[in-house]
């Protein structure tokens, strides 16, 4: 009882002499208990979900990667765009280099399909590069057949999303660069780089990079990445945390490469049939806005202004052209010429068919009417009927003097 009174006694004094060690301590504990709190909560919380169920961190990888495409680039100048990725400076974090890639248990016909594809992503990328530019794309492509977030083959890699307009991975599969036919001294050259790659070759110089644009356009993904490496005019980039390390490249090679008849195309339209498209519709819409202020616009059923480009012609028009025409085609047969025209040729002019621009004829005096009479419509007017003869009593007054 005495050590407990003592120690009762000694109490105040020491929380006096240690209390900024002791609100040290409270504060520690007291956000300790709120980030516990906070973690039970979270794990409480509903999950947002996706038609088939909760997202997924590999969900949310794989929409963060489709959402990197090399369509999304914002719309400055080259020369701008050259300044700004010279702004941003290169990561100074470790940048080991990655493993070598295999085709381990793929056939024949599968590495011939991966050696294509691979083939054409360095020609068409980087065809005008130096060979280490075509090696740092080579490696983009075989990194991310290893990551979680893309496809595990190369073609798989190589012509995702090359359907669709927008979207696609690789600008060439999408920007109508396929149709044009590679040059055989250049495939040649892409093509010893990508089998050096699918060999094992690996360059080191842009690690374990996922990401790359060239210098004279800016992403709007870029900010976003990490700064790995410049390598001739291409930026190459790699994932920010635990995305871009090493331990996310542990995915397997499919063994099965998709069968893509990637040559010639997916139907897209080259860039400068894009281009001349665009024109067109600028200059269609500009011939719009100015003819809407006459009233020569109208809409159509999809509510789109339509710019009318025919007037009515008039009837007599019509005949005049049509005649000319007509004329014009040695073509017609002589049936055809007087059907359209009322010409035959050398015989006498014909009324045309369906038509009749002769003025009407007259109709002779009803007096006349019944009676054998000639009269010609060319004339002016026609004759006056003769009187009838005075009656004398003997003869039959509703006889006729002319016969």
């Amino acid at each position: 009882m005495t050590a407990l009174a003592l120690t009762a006694q000694r109490l105040p004094a020491a929380i006096r002499q240690h209390w900024r060690a002791l609100a040290v301590l409270g504060t520690m504990a007291a956000l300790w208990i709120v980030a516990g709190f906070s973690v039970a909560m979270q794990s409480l919380s509903p999950q947002p979900e996706l038609p088939g169920g909760p997202v997924t961190a590999e969900q949310r990888l794989k929409a963060a990667a489709a959402a990197t495409n090399a369509m999304q680039l914002k719309q400055v100048s080259a020369d701008s765009a050259l300044a700004i990725n010279a702004a941003i400076p290169i990561a100074s974090l470790t940048n080991p280099a990655a493993r070598p890639f295999t085709l381990a248990g793929s056939s024949a016909a599968d590495r011939l399909r991966s050696l294509d594809c691979l083939t054409a992503a360095i020609y068409y990328e980087a065809a005008n590069e130096p060979t280490e530019g075509q090696r740092g794309v080579a490696q983009v492509v075989l990194n991310r057949v290893r990551h979680t977030a893309w496809p595990k083959t190369v073609c798989g890699v190589v012509f995702e999303g090359a359907r669709r307009s927008t979207g696609c991975q690789f600008s060439f599969s999408c920007d109508g660069s396929l149709r044009r036919a590679p040059m055989a001294s250049h495939w040649q050259r892409a093509r010893q780089v990508a089998e050096a790659a699918l060999n094992g070759y690996v360059y080191a110089p842009v690690g374990w990079a996922t990401h790359y644009h060239a210098n004279y356009v800016v992403p709007y993904w870029a900010p976003s990445l990490v700064k790995s490496a410049n390598v001739g005019m291409h930026i190459f980039y790699r994932w920010r945390g635990g995305w871009g390390r090493p331990t996310a490249f542990g995915g397997r090679y499919a063994g099965v490469e998709p069968a893509i008849a990637w040559r010639g195309g997916f139907g897209q339209p080259l860039p400068s049939e894009v281009q001349t498209a665009s024109l067109r519709d600028a200059l269609a819409a500009q011939a719009a806005a100015e003819a809407e202020a006459g009233g020569s616009v109208s809409v159509d059923s999809f509510q789109r202004a339509v710019l009318r480009r025919y007037e009515p012609l008039r009837r007599d028009t019509a005949g005049a052209l049509i005649s000319e025409r007509t004329r014009a085609d040695a073509s017609l047969s002589t049936s055809q010429r007087w059907a359209l025209t009322g010409e035959a040729g050398s015989g006498p002019p014909q009324r045309q068919l369906g038509r009749n621009n002769a003025p009407a004829a007259p109709e002779p005096p009803r007096e006349l009417q019944g009676v054998r009479y000639r009269w010609d419509p060319g004339a002016a007017a026609p004759p006056a009927a003769p009187a009838p003869a005075p009656s004398t009593g003997g003869g039959n007054a509703s006889e006729t003097a002319a016969r």
